[in-house]
């Protein structure tokens, strides 16, 4: 089985964001004096608009882009779960997990009998065991990132840092990856995400990051950082909070203003005056 991780405490970060600060262009700037940070066992989950940084700011984090101001810290194995993603080749999806072993591998060595045991166990928790021979590239958009998912499982890493996990997901899906962010966290992985889905955040994290421009980045607990006002803000739209009675008791959730409804639209002034 993949090993369960204990939890590390909270005051030793796997991951360390200093001051950083990272442009497009000599004077844009999509944020500047950020400090993060990502612990194992926990979950921080970073929230805004399109255009404002978010996928760059993960990519820092996992050690794949350097900031133009500003240092990162790692002291855990970090696995990166890009939003999308196409092979060059049309590899199987058990080849493609299997690739989550080669930082283990010496060069040139090919993977063992334990390196394809750990990718089965990894595509068994994700639960796609049954799309093992299938072609990467045949597969929907959320499948393979499902498959992603269970690469970077099978990396063994301490911290995972993913891109819009759910995106492509249709709400089953979304659930089965939620939930399993969650055991991940439970025993011990740090997880690291972007959202467009306060509500998700709301729901899985421990820690939160609000990118509302270049020198407005919020960083603190999801609970108290998540309020309606702070979201309204984020979006530049009315937001409200509200618990809901689910079907595993009763969970906060996010009601953003969608506009009007059709009813409004297609009344007339004298009804709408009403």
């Amino acid at each position: 089985m993949i090993p369960v991780i204990s939890p590390a405490p909270p005051t030793s970060p796997a991951v360390a964001g200093r001051g950083l600060g990272h442009r497009y262009s000599k004077d844009r700037w999509v944020f500047r004096g950020v400090d993060v940070t990502a612990h194992e066992g926990r979950v921080l989950a970073v929230l805004g608009p399109n255009g404002r940084g978010k996928s760059t700011l993960l990519r820092i984090l996992a050690g794949l882009t350097a900031p133009v101001e500003g240092s990162v810290e790692t002291t855990s194995a970090v696995a990166y779960v890009p939003q999308s993603h196409s092979a060059a080749f049309a590899y199987s999806v058990a080849d493609m997990v299997l690739m989550g072993r080669s930082r283990h591998l010496k060069a040139y060595a090919t993977p063992g009998r334990r390196d394809r045991e750990l990718a089965a166990e990894a595509l068994e928790r994700v639960g796609i065991a049954h799309m093992t021979d299938r072609s990467y590239a045949e597969l929907s958009g959320g499948e393979q990132q499902m498959t992603l998912i269970a690469r970077a499982l099978a990396a063994q890493c301490r911290v995972m840092v993913l891109d819009e996990p759910v995106s492509a997901l249709d709400l089953r899906n979304q659930a089965r990856v939620l939930t399993l962010l969650q055991e991940l966290a439970v025993g011990g992985l740090g997880i690291v995400l972007t959202t467009h889905h306060p509500d998700h955040a709301l729901h899985l994290a421990d820690d939160a990051v609000l990118v509302l421009g270049p020198d407005d980045v919020r960083t603190g607990p999801a609970a108290q950082l998540l309020d309606a006002d702070a979201l309204g803000e984020l979006y530049g739209l009315p937001v409200a909070t509200a618990v809901v009675d689910g079907p595993r008791g009763p969970r906060v959730t996010v009601v953003p203003d969608l506009g009007p409804t059709r009813d409004s639209l297609t009344s007339s002034p004298e009804e709408a005056a009403a």
